[in-house]
């Protein structure tokens, strides 16, 4: 079983410049998961990229490892 959660924390504090303020956090309903990303104001272009490329790709990596679980994963970005 993939824990989802960590997987997001890895890719977001990979590219930002103050990982220690990345926060997840989970709200499991049923099949589908549902992740809420919280980073620092000055990081948040690190995170949505541009034209929202960066927050695509997020969101295709974790459809993709939620999909080994069968599960289906929402991730929102603030």
């Amino acid at each position: 079983m993939i824990d989802l959660k960590q997987v997001l924390t890895d890719i977001v504090k990979s590219i930002v410049d103050h990982p220690d303020e990345v926060i997840v956090t989970d709200n499991t309903n049923g099949d589908t998961v549902n992740l809420t990303l919280t980073v620092a104001p000055s990081d948040m272009g690190m995170v949505i990229g541009r034209n929202g490329r960066i927050a695509k790709a997020i969101r295709v990596i974790m459809k993709a490892a939620a999909g080994f679980d069968g599960k289906k994963v929402n991730v929102e970005i603030k």
